[in-house]
């Protein structure tokens, strides 16, 4: 029986102004093995570890056999009867990639059992069609802090330089924002005033991450394109993000649809950084997993066992 494990990492998207097309791999794993079973009763087993194991579907609804099939559809070939096991890592509709991590790791298990057919770039495009924005399945696959631009069929993906001493702290509160949710909040036009406001941050954030400038990463972060709108589905966000600030984060923001936040502070002020927004959000009787990740260079790796 053929038979391939694939580790993909969570990703962090948006960045403040970056919206729908920067994001970065963190060091939080969702690990996916895909054993061809042809003489199994039926087409389909899943099975999940992980503390969030019962929420996952073990059908064909399920979004990483859906990719896993996705690509043998575009080859023109028959998916094989398969067995799937699961172990999760990455907490579920928090806004940390967990759906990017099944897009992936579905079609990247795919394109291994078939020896590979498709290039890095056709995986990318076939995980932008079925995410329908890049932001989190370009670094998920490729790993680092990547900016994907332009339209399908057409994509141009640059890394972003990330500074060692730049370190992401995420805050992963105890209740789900869905991404449907966090969207449908969002105006469909904008002033012209906040487009400019976020072109000009979005210039800023790339230096910043580069060079590991604190100060300019202080006003690289805010943007007004979506952050103003989802921060009323988070309870406690404006709080959190005063207590991370003064405990010396650079700034804050949403960690994709969120409703987990990230801060970004230097080593020295790690500890002072999740202390205060875990207690911020306890204060508000909420219960939060607050943890420093780094970020993750080498992307979704498959191995054939």
């Amino acid at each position: 029986m053929s038979s391939v494990t694939v580790t993909v990492p969570a990703t962090t998207a948006n960045i403040g102004p970056g919206f729908d097309c920067i994001g970065a791999a963190l060091t939080l794993y969702n690990q996916f093995n895909f054993t061809e079973n042809p003489e199994a009763d039926n087409d389909l087993t899943i099975t999940v570890t992980g503390s969030e194991a019962h929420r996952i579907k073990g059908d064909r609804s399920n979004l990483i056999y859906r990719a896993f099939t996705h690509l043998y559809h575009h080859l023109n070939k028959t998916a094989p009867k398969i067995a799937i096991d699961i172990k999760l890592g990455v907490p579920l509709a928090r806004g940390l990639g967990s759906s990017a991590t099944a897009i992936v790791g579905g079609l990247l298990g795919a394109n291994t059992l078939v020896n590979q057919p498709l290039s890095i770039a056709e995986i990318i495009e076939l995980a932008i069609e079925i995410e329908g924005h890049p932001d989190n399945v370009v670094p998920a696959l490729l790993g680092n802090c990547q900016l994907s631009v332009g339209e399908p069929k057409n994509w141009e993906i640059c890394q972003i330089p990330w500074h060692s001493d730049i370190i992401p702290i995420v805050a992963i509160p105890n209740f789900e924002l869905s991404t449907e949710e966090a969207r449908a909040v969002l105006p469909k036009t904008l002033p012209r005033a906040d487009a400019i406001y976020n072109v000009a941050r979005m210039g800023l954030l790339i230096r910043a991450l580069a060079m590991g400038d604190g100060k300019w990463l202080n006003k690289a972060m805010t943007d007004k394109i979506h952050q103003p709108y989802r921060k009323g589905l988070i309870e406690g966000y404006e709080f959190v993000q005063e207590q991370a600030i003064k405990a010396g984060a650079y700034g804050m923001v949403i960690s994709g649809a969120g409703p987990t936040l990230l801060s970004l502070t230097n080593p020295e002020q790690i500890q002072s950084v999740e202390k205060a927004m875990k207690n911020a959000w306890a204060q508000l009787e909420i219960t939060a997993d607050v943890r420093s990740l780094a970020i993750d260079t080498q992307g979704a790796k498959a191995k054939s066992n």
